[in-house]
């Protein structure tokens, strides 16, 4: 009897796990659009080869899993770092197609700029 409450008590865990991953693969696939019109979100960092990739796969998986489909675009500006930041913001910027890498004057020139911003896009 004992060995038959585990069995039951395992294959249901089992097929609730199995349903969550159909689930989250289903909205990943189909439900996910963030090149829709919305939010720019624009991070700036200097020196933070310690904090920069944990904080930034933070917000992608906010942005995946948190239903954020306003966000059209993720900038990262740069600001001159000394360190590894920049290699590692490059290699994050090859998983994520909606990452873009700015360097600080660029990004002070899209916010002094926002009304000829808007109308490229």
């Amino acid at each position: 009897m004992v060995d038959f409450i585990l069995n039951l008590l395992l294959w249901t865990c089992a097929l609730y796990g199995l349903i969550e991953i159909i689930k989250n693969i289903y909205y990943i696939f189909s439900c996910t659009n963030l090149k829709t019109d919305g939010i720019y979100l624009i991070v700036a960092c200097k020196n933070q080869e310690n904090n920069i990739e944990a904080y930034m796969r933070s917000v992608f998986f906010r942005l995946v899993y948190g239903k954020e489909e306003y966000i059209k675009e993720l900038m990262v500006a740069d600001l001159n770092s000394e360190d590894d930041t920049l290699n590692i913001l490059k290699k994050l910027q090859t998983e994520y197609k909606y990452m873009k890498i700015i360097n600080w004057k660029k990004c002070k020139e899209m916010i002094d700029n926002v009304e000829e911003i808007n109308k490229k896009y």
